[in-house]
């Protein structure tokens, strides 16, 4: 059994790409399913000058904040990897076929080694459906490519046919989850209001629902 990894990330920003990994981490939790975690926006600096994440930011415990560019964190990621434990890699913003490029020059683009789907995340324009060919283009053989259309503002955009689809989630629904600083499983059970737990479980079900469908992981 080969370790399994999951890639989420987008050649745009702005997409939503780390509520999908938030959502895939929950999914995982769902499962049952053992997983540790990697962010990659280590541009993110507090009010403090402290080095923040905001998938860290939702699961301290288990995600750790690497620049895939250095050595040593490399080493911190793709060393560590087992069968056991699934591993999501949040990807920095605008950063997919870059960070694509890094780790086929190291060898974890190898599907003899690993297990590797990369969710790439397409905003609500035409612009992200260029990015869809030449990322295929980087993955052919070595990693399964999965489209995930994010509905980020509600719009009727039409996403490729084998898109996994994100629903949008309403505003104050989001916005109370973003504010909590819990994860949206968490959140749908604990959150005071009896409405914006109903609508995140409700979201949430509706996505798991979509990974179920593309037997992730």
């Amino acid at each position: 059994m080969k370790p399994k990894v999951i890639v989420v990330g987008a050649d745009k920003g702005g997409v939503g790409k780390t509520t999908v990994s938030r959502a895939v981490i929950d999914y995982l939790d769902a499962q049952g399913i053992a997983n540790r975690a990697f962010d990659t926006q280590n541009d993110a600096i507090d009010d403090t000058g402290k080095v923040v994440g905001v998938l860290k930011r939702f699961y301290p415990e288990r995600t750790e904040i690497v620049d895939l560019a250095d050595l040593s964190d490399q080493m911190r990621v793709f060393d560590a990897l087992t069968a056991e434990t699934v591993t999501v890699i949040d990807i920095k913003a605008s950063m997919l076929s870059p960070s694509l490029d890094l780790l086929a020059n190291i060898g974890f683009l190898d599907q003899a080694r690993f297990d590797i789907d990369v969710l790439h995340v397409l905003g609500n324009n035409q612009a992200s459906l260029s990015e869809v060919v030449p990322v295929a283009r980087r993955l052919a053989g070595g990693a399964r490519h999965i489209l995930v259309g994010n509905r980020i503002s509600g719009t009727k955009f039409d996403f490729p046919p084998d898109a996994i689809e994100i629903p949008m989630l309403i505003t104050g629904a989001a916005e109370a989850v973003d504010k909590s600083n819990k994860p949206f499983s968490q959140f749908a059970k604990t959150d005071k209001s009896a409405v914006l737990r109903g609508m995140t479980r409700t979201w949430l079900d509706q996505v798991f629902a979509q990974f179920a469908a593309k037997k992730i992981p």
